[in-house]
């Protein structure tokens, strides 16, 4: 173990549950949904768990994709009345 590492315990619950103690959990940036990927060291006794993390997506087809998340569909009445607001009958 690395010097100046603080030692933390946790147990495994009977349903194979582990809690993330929540000083590791906000320095590693852990959120709910957060996958981990669990790799068993080289003896019985070490584990190693590695945060895996989505690509970010750059360019005008990740902004399609922002902007899908707040839109919904409308219907051509819909559209119609926002085109035509400001006119006069």
């Amino acid at each position: 173990m690395m010097s100046g590492m603080k030692t933390l315990v946790t147990k495994v619950t009977e349903r194979g549950q582990v809690s993330i103690p929540a000083s590791i959990r906000e320095s590693m940036q852990m959120t709910p949904g957060t996958t981990l990927l669990w790799n068993q060291g080289q003896d019985r006794y070490t584990c190693v768990i590695t945060i895996v993390r989505k690509p970010v997506r750059k360019g005008a087809r990740a902004m399609l994709g922002y902007a899908a998340t707040y839109s919904k569909p409308r219907t051509t009445a819909e559209w119609m009345k926002e085109l035509r607001e400001g006119e006069e009958p």
